[in-house]
């Protein structure tokens, strides 16, 4: 083993848990307590300027600057109080990743006194750097300026010693250069098209918001371990691996014991969250080796993609503290299962109802059929925008790999609404349901247990799952703002065209409920195509799928295409979300993002096979040849006499002896000579495709040309790794990043 992997190994198994303490043993004890909640406000803010800042939150009213100053000063006592000095505009570039610059709570009079100083200008509007972060093409290189402002419905809070402000992120020209302004829109799109529609049912509603729970999956890996891998460093996946001989075909890591270092990072980073209010729930062992989950009550959609980014964040800095490192790529590791995000979405009134749940009747539910018949609809019409908002190179190993969503979006909702929908459609009079059924297990001390209205589809990318539809398909690493407000947009322009169809045929002099009725039924027809109760996994899938007309779009370049059709700009548009010019600049920006990733990969992968792969390689065949002249001085005749040779030893010719020595060192010579050439032929490709200036042609380029050398080029590496001495290969083998507790 080399010196470097053998010390990292040593390090990783000598490895102690570090024991975490919990403030409390209520959570309920200090949740939120690092965060500028109502709770907080009401302490510090009048009961006026309270009650101001709720209903311009709650009406979607902007804040005058008054408030906004008084909201200031309590926000500075606030955080003075506990400790802090610096404050941030903490916002979420197009990146995926979060950004913040820090300022000091300090001002200094001509006089040379110094103050704490934070009012309602610096709390609303900041200016950061516009030309550092992706816009593309809507600011040049020398443009600057660019604004942050304050999102006052997500609450600030403390992070270290830095008050952090929730903010969207625009350019000078206005135009949105990150996740948060377009979904913020998005929200109050689908709440402007939702009301009219529960108003038919109930003309009280007068908000509809939208709800998450994500459920985010991850491993981890040693820090050692970690360290001395150059892939995972800088790529964030194995790009070379042979798959060691258990992995996790026994299926025992999934919701098995949780080791206890893993248990106390787990428990570590989860108080760090409930102080932040990020209301976390639930964890447990995932299905593949060393990886895990953790998921929260569902929370606003605005909140919960801001609590998901903070907790990437907190996660990642805990596990330095645990010597771990967080890896939350897609696809980590190749033969083992990789990590997705599942949304878990649905939409709730200001009067305590949540639209997509079908009580005890759902066949008896007008309201609810409405709107889950709608979003059915929303998700068959616009399916090619959704699949290419989960689109990037991490997700493109995930999906379709018998362990995601494949790219084909379909969406399950189970056997009984399948049949109340069908009978629905065909005018059957429907038989009341009996509501949730139960499981008798005529075990006398084992209660009653009773069963959902759907099962679930662990197989299917939009799948209704009681009362929510869950979007299996996000990938682990996304933020899920780029998802959630394409559905929510999707949803708000489906809404808005029943509401229309509806009110046509009410001025035509049908009843508003058989008007809802038939348009349902209309939709109902038009949108089966995209319902699928089956295996999403099987190849009889694909085929049907092609016979029903659904796209299978397999690459992002591809899939990214969907997002500067005539269709999505035109929808983007009506919906005001986008325009056309922020529209394309996002095309691009993600198009630079696949290229940018493919092209680190691309660049460590030669690294790694010419200066460490080969090499060991090479050095392993000398050690082979070295033994093969050894063997060939031993069993070669080396006596010759006028009677003929004599042969000094016994055992026959020294090529047979040393057989499987001369196979290795020619097995050896092949693989690296394949590794080398095909090494070359993806840089001198990707040269190639450096050259082209367009960004959607060179994603292209990279994807078509440069990607497809990566698997060869692992192929043989992973070969050569089952074959050479275990005690100079160069780096962490997956049978250690992979099982060490």
């Amino acid at each position: 083993m080399s010196s470097i992997r053998f010390k990292a190994l040593q390090e990783a198994i000598s490895r102690q848990p570090i024991n975490v303490e919990l403030p409390s043993n209520k959570v309920s004890d200090f949740f939120g307590v690092n965060v500028f909640s109502h709770d907080v406000m009401s302490k510090y803010l009048s009961d006026g300027v309270l009650k101001t800042l709720k209903a311009a939150i709650d009406n979607n009213v902007a804040i005058d600057r008054a408030t906004a100053d008084e909201v200031a000063i309590a926000m500075k006592s606030w955080a003075l109080e506990n400790g802090v000095t610096h404050y941030t505009h903490w916002f979420q570039p197009l990146t995926g990743a979060t950004a913040e610059k820090h300022d000091v709570f300090l001002d200094v009079s001509p006089e040379g006194k110094a103050m704490e100083k934070f009012g309602g200008g610096q709390l609303v509007q900041q200016e950061p750097d516009a030309s550092s972060f992706p816009s593309g093409g809507i600011r040049s290189t020398f443009e600057a300026r660019g604004y942050t402002g304050w999102d006052p419905s997500s609450p600030a809070f403390i992070f270290g010693k830095t008050l952090c402000i929730p903010t969207i992120y625009i350019s000078y020209t206005g135009e949105a250069l990150d996740y948060k302004t377009p979904l913020l829109k998005a929200l109050n799109a689908l709440n402007k098209a939702a009301i009219p529609v529960c108003n038919y049912f109930d003309p009280n509603v007068k908000k509809v918001i939208a709800t998450l729970g994500w459920e985010q999956e991850y491993f981890l890996v040693d820090e050692a371990l970690f360290n001395v891998r150059p892939d995972l460093v800088h790529a964030g996946r194995a790009l070379f691996g042979a798959n060691p001989a258990k992995g996790q075909q026994l299926e025992d890591h999934y919701f098995g014991s949780i080791p206890e270092r893993v248990n106390e990072y787990m428990r570590d980073f989860e108080t760090e969250s409930y102080k932040l209010g990020i209301p976390l729930k639930t964890r447990h062992n995932e299905v593949a080796p060393n990886q895990y989950e953790v998921a929260p009550i569902f929370e606003e959609v605005n909140i919960a993609v801001d609590h998901n980014q903070l907790l990437m964040d907190l996660m990642d800095k805990i596990a330095r503290r645990h010597h771990l490192r967080a890896l939350f790529y897609e696809k980590p590791f190749a033969g083992v299962n990789g990590s997705g995000k599942h949304n878990n979405w649905s939409m709730a009134t200001d009067t305590g109802v949540n639209l997509l749940s079908p009580g005890k009747t759902p066949d008896s539910n007008l309201q609810f059929l409405t709107f889950f018949v709608n979003t059915i609809k929303a998700v068959h019409d616009y399916s090619d925008i959704l699949r290419a908002s989960i689109a990037s190179a991490g997700n493109e190993h995930r999906l379709g790999a018998n362990e995601a969503p494949p790219a084909i979006i379909s969406v399950f909702i189970g056997q009984q609404l399948t049949k109340v929908l069908d009978n629905f459609e065909k005018k059957v009079k429907v038989e009341k349901s009996a509501g949730k059924k139960s499981i008798k297990l005529d075990i006398g001390h084992i209660p009653e247990l009773t069963l959902d209205n759907t099962d679930r589809n662990r197989t299917s990318p939009f799948a209704f799952t009681g009362n929510k539809f869950e979007f299996r398909a996000v990938g682990s690493s996304a933020n899920c703002a780029q998802s959630m407000l394409v559905l929510n947009t999707i949803v708000a322009e489906q809404l808005t065209q029943f509401k229309a169809t509806v009110d046509a045929l009410v001025k035509k002099g049908t009843s508003v409920e058989d008007a809802i009725i038939q348009t349902l039924r209309v939709y109902i027809t038009e949108s089966a195509n995209i319902r699928f109760e089956g295996n999403n996994y099987s190849k009889e899938w694909v085929k049907e799928a092609e016979r029903r007309g659904l796209p299978n779009v397999q690459t992002t370049p591809e899939a990214l295409e969907a997002f500067v059709t005539e269709k999505a700009i035109n929808l983007f548009e009506k919906q005001g979300i986008f325009n056309k010019r922020e529209q394309e600049a996002r095309h691009e920006i993600q198009a630079e993002i696949y290229t940018k990733k493919i092209q680190i990969e691309s660049r460590i992968m030669a690294d790694m096979a010419l200066t460490q792969i080969i090499p060991t390689a090479l050095k392993y065949q000398n050690m082979l040849i070295t033994n093969v002249k050894g063997i060939k001085e031993i069993f070669t005749p080396s006596h010759t006499f006028a009677g003929g040779t004599e042969n000094t030893h016994d055992g026959g010719r020294y090529e047979d002896i040393a057989d499987s020595q001369l196979s290795m060192i020619k097995e050896i010579s092949d693989r690296v000579s394949i590794i080398r050439n095909k090494t070359e032929q993806m840089i001198e490709e990707r040269k190639k495709a450096n050259k082209i200036e367009e960004a959607t042609a060179k994603a292209f380029a990279y994807c078509e040309n440069v990607k497809p050398c990566f698997d060869e080029i692992r192929y043989h590496a992973d070969k050569l790794e089952l074959v050479i001495d275990d005690t100079i290969w160069p780096f962490p083998k997956y049978r250690e990043l992979l099982f060490i507790k």
